[in-house]
């Protein structure tokens, strides 16, 4: 394997997945692009993830909520994480995962992911599901990009992954040409679970790409906890700063 791995690399040399440069091992990110990455640290929200000032120090072991989560009295997960901020060093690498048939950043994109959550993984969850894609779409782009990230975070974690219970049913338009309202209206029953046997009870790490308004985690995690979930967590790669 090992002479079969080094003749595939003399052929396809690994490439930093961002701007595409010569790596001397496997496919990541080279030095220059992972500095500009904006990765996400303490200090943060313990609940949301949402970073805080980086001027702020805090003792170890200190957990604060942001004004937000402060408020909620029942909150829809028990904890979110993200892996960096979505912006214009982030966004190219989010796009080509997402759209340009680059699958082959799963596993690397998967790793990082798995290091956002490591405030998750000592809570003990069941299973990881991904937020599902309509058929339609599924059949167009060939492959839903956060099943790819749950099947590599499955084996990184040993939690087990469930890609049948949650579905989409139904073809929502992309929330990025939306704003406001008209996002929540847009995914008023836009999921459900088809199995809610295999929910009920468990608790759930929820897996997408990019958090912006949280719309799409919300919904879901409505009807996992409508079927019965007992605590739901969220993973994203990247989330907006906002």
């Amino acid at each position: 394997m090992s002479l079969f791995r080094n003749f595939i690399n003399m052929i396809l040399p690994p490439r930093c997945l961002k701007c595409g440069q010569v790596l001397g091992a496997q496919n990541g990110l080279c030095a220059d692009c992972f500095k500009k990455i904006s990765f996400i640290g303490e200090p943060l929200c313990y609940r949301c993830g949402r970073p805080f000032a980086a001027e702020m120090h805090l003792r170890s072991g200190v957990r604060l909520l942001c004004g937000a989560c402060g408020k909620e009295k029942r909150p829809l997960f028990a904890m979110r994480r993200s892996a960096f901020l979505y912006n214009d060093e982030s966004k190219k690498l989010i796009l080509d995962f997402k759209f340009k048939d680059k699958t082959f950043s799963a596993e690397t994109l998967a790793n990082i992911l798995y290091g956002a959550g490591r405030d998750i993984w000592p809570e003990n969850p069941d299973v990881i599901i991904p937020v599902p894609i309509h058929w339609t779409r599924l059949l167009k782009r060939r492959y839903n990009q956060s099943a790819l990230l749950v099947k590599y975070l499955s084996s990184r974690s040993a939690v087990s992954a469930d890609y049948s219970s949650l579905v989409r049913q139904k073809n929502t338009v992309p929330q990025v040409q939306l704003v406001g309202a008209a996002r929540r209206r847009n995914l008023l029953q836009a999921f459900a679970v088809k199995y809610p046997q295999n929910i009920k009870g468990k608790k759930i790490v929820l897996v997408d790409d990019v958090e912006t308004t949280g719309s799409t985690l919300k919904e879901c995690a409505k009807v996992l906890k409508k079927a019965g979930a007992a605590k739901i967590y969220a993973l994203t790669l990247a989330r907006t700063e906002n």
